[in-house]
């Protein structure tokens, strides 16, 4: 069985999400079990040292040719393109003015370029990613091609929207504009295309699945999705521990594992003394988030001057909204007891996973999350909603702590029985033991994607 699998980005060659995680683990996982090939842009920010060019081509959208150069990374599946527009950006989708306005002919020549590779390598299935390669399958569908697709819906709140324009730039059929296919409110939707003309679609936890079909979480797609819930699949995702493992993590202070707690727990101390918090002996509760309202940081926000009135130490790191960034900056400021910094980087998240005790995680929806998951395998207990891949992947009282309202009472109510568990070593340490002990691999992922792959086939 031969799979490509596209995303627009994949750890460590571009990133801007959990997305570029998930694109370089599950591809690791399922290369044990079948022939797999991953392909991802080349950005402009990008190097071309250790790569090798494979092949050349052309395609043409809208009476343009785009001249396109597979690269190969060395001794790898790893492929990447580069093209004109895909490749011109230092950035993945937007700089500081915004989204970039030529996003949809961007990733429009993405997806072509994908069905040129897919069908250059003879592959059986082609593993779509996000809004970003979904219109892959629509061009697979015109060549009448044989190649079948699953197409993964990371997060259903960004569906690439375009006007009705795009589809002559698209050389997209005007018979596809329709409420069976492309046409959103008059409107071209990448990700409807995909939801489509795809064989199966999947998201990235079994909850979300279900969360999706509903109005509150369906996102406008709600109806469309429902027509094809018969092709719809929940698999949740997992982490590379390789790369999460605190026993063999070079990032870290003190390397550690489940039966070595109190080498965490030097981490804490060193963590504290490179930042503005004192007293290690408090409970430190920490955030490693992107500052968006998805992410509940606004509750969090709301809730920060009862929080920080406990007895304990709050951390948060994260980039976006500068709004946002303001008012934590404006409470960093203020409190002894709390410090923001909106400067992000892999090294010092895990630093912070593996100082931490807490980790608050309020989100409004999370079709998986895997701070959650990183944070249990660095022995440090989830605080989080009960949505989406959160409530499959944390269990209340048992590794983590779950708060069903989206409400500053519920949140509170959860960091004061965190703050009162922190009491209990005794209880605390068997949590911490119990969620380092969790198997979050793609193990169990993997072998269900397998499972769908030859389900797809027939």
């Amino acid at each position: 069985m031969k799979i490509l699998f596209a995303s627009s980005e994949m750890f460590p060659y571009a990133k801007s999400g959990g997305l570029a995680d998930v694109a370089a683990s599950l591809p690791k996982s399922l290369a044990e079990f079948v022939d797999i090939s991953t392909l991802i842009p080349f950005y402009g920010f990008m190097k071309k040292e250790g790569l090798v060019l494979v092949f050349s081509d052309k395609i043409n959208l809208g009476g343009v040719s785009y001249g396109l150069k597979f690269y190969k990374k060395d001794n790898t599946t790893t492929y990447f393109v580069q093209a004109p527009l895909l490749s011109d950006t230092q950035n993945l989708y937007a700089d500081e003015s915004g989204d970039y306005a030529n996003n949809n002919l961007r990733f429009g020549v993405f997806c072509k370029a994908i069905v040129v590779l897919a069908k250059k390598l003879d592959v059986d299935i082609l593993h779509l990613n996000d809004w970003h390669t979904a219109l892959s399958s629509l061009y697979l569908k015109e060549k009448k091609s044989k190649i079948k697709t699953v197409l993964t819906i990371h997060n259903l709140a960004y569906q690439g929207i375009y006007s009705k324009s795009s589809l002559k730039k698209l050389s997209i059929d005007k018979k596809y504009f329709n409420v069976d296919g492309v046409e959103f409110y008059d409107k071209v939707n990448f990700l409807k295309a995909g939801i489509a003309y795809s064989d199966a679609i999947t998201t990235v936890s079994p909850t979300y699945a279900k969360e999706i079909l509903t109005q509150e979480f369906g996102c406008g797609l709600e109806g469309f999705l429902e027509l094809h819930k018969d092709k719809l699949y929940g698999i949740l995702n997992g982490i590379d521990k390789t790369l999460f493992n605190p026993k063999t993590d070079e990032s870290l202070y003190k390397k550690y594992d489940y039966s070595s707690l109190d080498k965490k727990e030097e981490n804490k101390k060193a963590f504290l003394k490179n930042s503005s918090l004192k007293n290690p002996k408090l409970p430190l509760f920490v955030m490693v988030t992107r500052l968006v309202e998805q992410k509940g940081i606004d509750l969090v926000i709301e809730s920060l001057k009862k929080i920080l009135s406990k007895e304990l130490n709050l951390f948060v790191v994260g980039e976006g909204s500068a709004e946002f960034a303001v008012k934590l900056e404006k409470f960093s400021s203020k409190y002894e007891n709390f410090e923001f910094t909106n400067i992000y980087n892999e090294e010092l998240s895990h630093r912070i996973y593996a100082a931490a005790d807490f980790l608050l995680m309020p989100s409004r929806f999370e079709p998986c999350g895997l701070s959650q998951m990183i944070s249990m395998s660095y022995g440090t207990l989830p605080i989080v909603h009960e949505i989406g891949g959160l409530k499959d992947s944390v269990k209340d009282g048992v590794d983590g702590i779950i708060f069903k309202e989206e409400s500053k009472k519920d949140l509170l109510r959860a960091v004061k029985r965190a703050i009162k568990l922190k009491k209990n070593s005794e209880k605390f340490d068997s949590m911490r033991i119990t969620a380092m002990k969790k198997d979050l691999s793609f193990t169990k992922s993997t072998l269900k994607y397998i499972e769908l792959y030859k389900k797809t086939l027939g």
